[in-house]
């Protein structure tokens, strides 16, 4: 599986017609087409699941533990955590907008 990690999922091709993808597995069936890019797929979208959810864990166990203090305390730890949230989020939004050209980003905000 190592090796699959560091394959380039386009494969470009120098033909007499200019350049082309070519694809190497066109001969396979479909079904192993899919779970080859399901595969690498899950190596790049595995780790933000886990972030995601463990982001939402922690949450939920702080909550809890910080309810048992008091009302003021809880109230206070959620307005914190969202708006360190949104400004978490908002940072990553504006460094996506930076590195992705702006034909990739434009359908999201339209």
């Amino acid at each position: 599986m190592g090796e699959d990690i560091t394959d380039n999922l386009l494969i470009r091709e120098a033909s007499a017609q200019g350049n082309r993808v070519d694809d190497k597995d066109e001969d396979l069936p479909l079904k192993t087409r899919v779970w080859n890019e399901s595969k690498k797929l899950w190596v790049v979208a595995g780790p933000a699941i886990f972030t995601r959810v463990s982001t939402f864990g922690t949450n939920i166990v702080s909550q809890a533990f910080i309810g048992h203090i008091g009302s003021t305390e809880l109230a206070a730890f959620s307005l914190v955590f969202t708006v360190l949230v949104r400004f978490a989020n908002g940072l990553l939004t504006d460094k996506a907008i930076h590195i992705f050209p702006s034909s990739v980003i434009e359908p999201f905000f339209d």
